[in-house]
């Protein structure tokens, strides 16, 4: 999506934030890194060799680097010696993953056996295929663990489609799975990944599939009577394609022919047509809901066995139903199908409460069962800082407050962090500016710490002014909460300056910031967006004339001043909440995604903020909104020294926009 400001925190640093002095051969880790990009191998193990000679803390990447370019070349003896040389560190266990897929391509089925129970991470979905395969190979039942990891496969990759083929030629996986695993590619937008499916099943299926993928309308209209079963799973897979494009045609083409398939068929057809019409904040969505539970088989009801997003959709589309007595019941019968995992979510935790609650019939046992469920479930999920948390508590007419500070920090506590090596590695990986492999390094040596060493670590980031590890790591914590360095406030003299002038509450920029960069004023996004609040150039120039501001274009680096980025930001923030009715939800998200979206999206029924928010189509502006509001609702809170409210920030009901409203067409 394009987006004039934010592109979220997958950014790149334009300078190191962190002051610390040079070692003798940074420069030397600079020039590998830059060899990586340019595969320059003998200037890579040059490179190699002097921050061995050296002794630079950085030298297992350097490593790292160069047997990763040199990977299809590697013996087993020489990776088992930088498992040793580098035991317990991130780059081990990266190599080790490297060396999986590696292992993989070469079918060495006994290697793999022997290094995979060594993955730490076990997060490559490719590797715990190959995985699987050496276990189906050695005869063991892995069906359960096998279709999860090829359902939820995206893009194609060789271990995980030799898994499926040996599991199809073994009997293991039914033609059922298959066809599955076609719906789910198709309904992530991954044709490719359905043909490959559908190919396990024999060529002429894989040709007539072609044709049902890749010309939907026109198979569909061929397509007049009774079929076998694996026709009518291909006119689902050409109705759920046209959806995609067309959820209007899908639907009147199948209120036509839903005769044409299995009414558990049907059922999903109609609730992928829902799904395609509730993200695009369709009034028939919820419509298109209620037929498939219409048609589905009862002995189905209870799990449809729809995709999670399918159902998802669903509940949100029910949040959209103006008339309470249609909402509520969709609502409920949508968040039962979901998984314990997804119901177990503040999310839905909170929009199911308040179907019981709105459901619940006075005087009678099952009303007063349901009261007391939904109040077990607001309670569940109250807290001061998350979006849901704070709704449940202010529901439940909790007063919220934010934790105590917790213990101070021993020396011993914090010279444990300074002087545990994959933290330092991270600092000094971020003092260099390698900022995605230092992020990387960080994490995994926070895996398995405790709340107070996670503390100790999120201190040492601040002290560094590393904000961004600083934060991301002080909310990891469980019990022992540290409000000052989970929400801090750097450059809080500048920013209460800037919203000041602007007209602006300082809680509502500082919310803000924390989403954008993590207070890290020398990141920049991969369109260009820079500073404290993610400027693009063009939008910074906008501003700048508009507020009497002199830019210069010929000097970028101004917009990356905090002051000037400051003043023109927040001259941009207070423009769009003006345009937009003074609501912080719309804003926050014309901010996130360009003003015209947020325009666009109120249109259709009044919705209770919260009902908006959770209704945005794109995922990362829906869970920007929701978090710029409930870091908003927890500065204030500080800034105030009162308990964090959220409903109130939330303020009136969206809709559309009144007709004599003036609207600032010039916003970019």
């Amino acid at each position: 999506m394009t987006r004039p400001l934010l592109l979220g925190l997958c950014v790149l640093s334009l300078a190191a934030p962190l002051a610390a002095q040079p070692l003798n051969g940074d420069t030397t880790i600079l020039e590998a890194r830059d060899a990586v990009r340019k595969r320059d191998r003998s200037r890579l193990a040059a490179a190699r060799a002097t921050a061995q000679a050296a002794q630079h803390p950085l030298t297992p990447w350097v490593e790292y680097w160069d047997l990763n370019a040199r990977l299809s070349e590697l013996k087993v003896d020489e990776v088992e010696a930088f498992y040793t040389r580098w035991s317990g560190s991130y780059v081990e266990d990266r190599l080790r993953n490297d060396w999986l897929l590696e292992l993989g391509r070469r079918r060495d089925w006994p290697a793999i056996a022997r290094d995979y129970p060594r993955f730490r991470m076990n997060d490559d979905r490719e590797v715990s295929c190959w995985w699987l395969l050496t276990e189906h190979l050695a005869g063991r039942d892995v069906r359960d663990a096998a279709r999860s990891a090829w359902f939820a496969q995206r893009e194609l990759d060789d271990g995980c489609n030799m898994l499926a083929t040996a599991m199809v030629d073994g009997k293991r996986f039914r033609s059922d799975d298959v066809w599955r695993k076609a719906r789910l590619s198709v309904e992530a937008n991954r044709p490719a990944a359905a043909k490959a499916a559908i190919g396990l099943l024999g060529n002429a299926v894989d040709r007539a599939a072609s044709d049902a993928l890749e010309n939907p309308t026109k198979y569909l209209l061929r397509e007049t009577g009774p079929a076998p079963a694996q026709r009518q799973e291909l006119r689902l897979l050409a109705l759920m394609r046209l959806a995609a494009s067309d959820s209007e045609q899908a639907a009147t083409l199948l209120g036509e022919r839903s005769h044409l398939l299995s009414p558990a068929q049907a059922a999903w057809a109609w609730a992928y047509i829902g799904r395609q019409a509730a993200f695009k904040l369709s009034a028939d969505a919820s419509a298109h809901y209620r037929r498939a539970w219409a048609v589905m088989p009862a002995a189905e009801a209870a799990a449809p066995g729809w995709s999670d997003e399918t159902i998802v959709w669903g509940a949100r589309s029910a949040l959209r139903i103006p008339a309470a007595r249609e909402r509520w019941p969709l609502l409920l019968r949508q968040v039962g199908v979901m998984s314990p995992a997804l119901q177990a979510e503040p999310t839905w935790a909170y929009w199911k409460a308040r179907a019981l609650q709105a459901t619940a019939r006075d005087g009678t046992a099952e009303g007063d069962i349901q009261r007391a469920e939904a109040r077990h479930l607001l309670e569940s999920i109250a807290g001061p800082l998350h979006f849901y948390g704070q709704l449940a508590a202010e529901d439940l007419g909790q007063p919220l407050a934010l934790p105590p500070a917790p213990l101070p920090l021993s020396a011993a506590e914090r010279d444990a962090a300074r002087t545990t090596p994959g933290l330092a590695r991270a600092m000094k990986l971020a003092e260099l500016g390698l900022r995605d492999e230092a992020r990387r390094e960080w994490n995994f040596t926070l895996r398995g710490m405790a709340d107070r060493d996670l503390q100790a670590a999120a201190r040492l980031a601040c002290d560094a002014s590393d904000w961004q590890l600083c934060i991301n790591t002080s909310d990891r914590t469980r019990d022992d909460i540290d409000v000052a360095t989970r929400y801090p406030m750097p450059f809080a003299n500048e920013i209460h300056a800037a919203a000041g002038a602007a007209g602006l509450e300082p809680a509502f920029v500082f919310g803000l910031i924390r989403q954008e960069t993590r207070f890290m004023s020398q990141l920049r996004s991969s369109a260009g967006a820079t500073g404290l609040m993610q400027l693009m150039p063009a939008t910074a120039r906008w501003v700048a004339k508009k507020v009497g501001m002199d830019v210069n274009p010929a000097r970028p680096e101004q917009i990356n001043d905090p002051v000037t980025n400051l003043r023109l930001g927040t001259s941009y923030l207070k423009m769009v909440l003006d345009d937009l009715s003074g609501s912080q939800a719309l804003a926050a998200a014309a901010y996130n995604a360009g003003p015209g979206r947020p325009r666009r999206w109120r249109e259709g029924p009044v919705l209770e903020a919260a009902a908006w928010a959770e209704n945005i189509p794109f995922n990362e502006t829906r869970d920007y909104v929701k978090k710029v509001l409930s870091n908003t609702s927890v500065y204030a809170a500080v800034l105030n020294k009162q308990p964090p409210v959220l409903k109130a920030r939330l303020g009136a009901p969206i809709g559309p926009r009144d007709s004599t409203a003036p609207v600032n067409g010039e916003l970019p």
